[in-house]
Order: structure tokens, then sequence, then C-alpha cells
């Protein structure tokens, strides 16, 4: 399942105008803290087919009430936040993963390449994190005993330890792809 678009719910009328809708800010889940959601989320499914439970829509992981499970069992609750979310077509309930650490551990000296942000890029707010992170590697000391979390300056990647990784693929959580960092 991918969820091309993310929109805020529906104008009084149920119709959505294009005119007042606004595009959801998906960065925002990227930053590591919780969030406080004032309007459901509406999210679209495209192509239509059969439902994933863990899936990614511009790096933002939207997942199956299972996953929910799955996590709470595992005693994640602190280092995540799901917040529910309508997928047009699906009955089932279905939530963003908001992962609620960012820790400083890439490896810059393992990794395949990297590069960082410079003044010239234009983004005076991310000068000196990642413009580009080519074979990730992870330094395990600066971890610690995160089970879940975003690396500072490549928000872009979500990690898990070797407990939820084996947990998630004992389940049989559909859509999962795991790289060894």
């Amino acid at each position: 399942m991918r969820f091309p678009l993310f929109k805020d719910g529906e104008d009084e009328g149920g119709r959505e105008d294009d005119d007042e809708r606004e595009l959801f800010d998906i960065w925002r889940f990227r930053e590591g803290r919780v969030l406080e959601v004032e309007r459901p989320i509406r999210l679209s499914m495209k192509p239509a087919g059969i439902a994933l439970e863990y899936t990614e829509s511009m790096g933002i992981p939207v997942v199956h009430r299972r996953v929910v499970s799955l996590f709470e069992r595992l005693g994640l609750q602190k280092e995540v936040q799901f917040i529910p979310v309508e997928v047009d077509g699906q009955s089932e309930p279905w939530f963003i993963l908001n992962v609620l650490q960012v820790i400083r551990c890439i490896d810059d000296a393992r990794c395949e390449e990297v590069s960082y942000r410079l003044p010239e890029h234009g983004d005076s707010a991310r000068v000196g994190q990642y413009r580009n992170v080519r074979g990730l590697k992870v330094d395990p000391e600066k971890i610690g005993g995160a089970h879940i979390f975003r690396p500072w300056g490549w928000l872009v990647v979500l990690i898990v330890s070797e407990h939820v990784k084996s947990a998630m693929e004992a389940e049989g959580i559909t859509g999962i792809k795991f790289l060894e960092v």
C-alpha cells in the first residue's frame, strides 16, 4: 500500500475545497517529538490493492494496528507515538508511526560516502547536517538502549534494533525491508 497524498480533513459540507486544502506537513514526523494533531488525517491509497501492514510515504511510516499491538508488547510506548489516520477505502485502523528519538550516531568513517550541507546550498538552518549519506553505518556505542530512532542529520532513515527487527519478522508484518547499518 502506498500513500502518495497526505491531506487534512474535509470542509463542513463533506467536500474537499481545493483552495482551502492544505497539504500535510510530513517533515514534522521526522523531528523526534510528540505531536498534537488537531484535525483527523485522511490518506488516499494509490494504487488500490492489498494493504501492507507497514508502508512508507515520503519517508513517513504508516502502519496497521498489528504493528501497534506488537510495539506495545515490546514495551516501546516511550519511543514512538501512534497517530490514528483514516485511509480511503480501508475499514481497518491505521496509524502514522511517529518515532520520538533522534540520535547523533552516524559513523562517517564507515559510511561509503557522506557530504554535508553548506551555506551555498541555501538552507542556513540545515548547514552542517548531512546532504547525502550512502552506505549508512552507525556507531552502536552512541545508540545506547534505543530500539527505534532516526539518525541526527539524516532524518529520512528509520532505524530499529535487532530485537525489533526479529519481532516484526516473527510476527509476519508485511511490507517491511531491513538493511544492516
